[in-house]
């Protein structure tokens, strides 16, 4: 366990609780401002409420979500919201105090004091959410009994390309046809099988003729019926 942890989830703790009170005290401030504002405006006393609600609540908002959606090819949107809820904040505060201000204060000087507390609600906002997502991350990274890869969150690996190869199959060539065996040269090879122990029916089967074809070959002797023409071809007999 890192023994820097309670400490720093001390300095965590305090910079998150002194950020969220300042971030209160900003949102009364232009909150009881454009609330002013709106009811010298002229919508209802009993309505007003609303409008700062509104356009400050949209700041606090837009600020999560930048952080939320950091990296995401989205977060062009809350930023647009971010910054045109924060410009008409400053706006209707700069223009509240030039309006209520005493004829001897500068109008420029009232409006810089009023565009504050809208510009630290939104630093304060972002920063409260800034510190609780690192320290979230770090609880994650030094917890232990985790796994290696649950202390860390991962993010998704980057897709490893690889260079396409073409591989041309060499064609393989056809077998080539098995000869036609003639007379004197099917019993050479009969003489083979049988030398090999393989029976009559065996060769017949294999030579493409009658057994008893076979059995004339040996009975007869092969000598005479290797020394036949090669093209001389007995008539396959059928067996009866």
């Amino acid at each position: 366990m890192n023994p820097r942890l309670p400490s720093g989830r001390l300095a965590v703790s305090t910079a998150t609780t002194g950020t969220v009170l300042i971030a209160a005290a900003a949102f009364w401030l232009s909150f009881t401002a454009l609330t002013d504002l709106a009811r010298r405006s002229g919508i209802d006393a009993g309505q007003a409420w609303a409008w700062p609600l509104i356009v400050d609540g949209l700041i606090v908002v837009a600020t999560v979500a930048v952080v939320a959606l950091d990296g995401h090819r989205a977060a062009w949107y809350p930023w647009l919201l971010l910054m045109a809820g924060t410009l008409v904040s400053v706006t209707a505060n700069a223009l509240h105090a030039t309006v209520t201000a005493d004829p001897d204060v500068p109008p420029l000087l009232a409006g810089c004091v009023a565009a504050v507390p809208p510009l630290v609600l939104l630093a304060s906002t972002h920063l409260t959410v800034v510190l609780v997502r690192s320290h979230r991350a770090r609880t994650v990274e030094t917890a232990p009994g985790l796994p290696a890869e649950e202390r860390t969150p991962t993010e998704p690996a980057p897709a490893v390309v690889l260079p396409e190869v073409f591989v041309t199959a060499t064609p393989v060539p056809p077998a080539p046809p098995v000869p036609s065996l003639a007379g004197g040269d099917r019993r050479l090879v009969a003489a083979r099988l049988r030398d090999e122990g393989e029976s009559n029916k065996a060769i017949a089967r294999e030579l493409g003729v009658a057994p008893s074809t076979v059995g004339r070959w040996f009975k007869g002797g092969l000598d005479a019926g290797a020394s036949a023409p090669a093209g001389h071809e007995e008539p396959k007999e059928q067996d009866t």
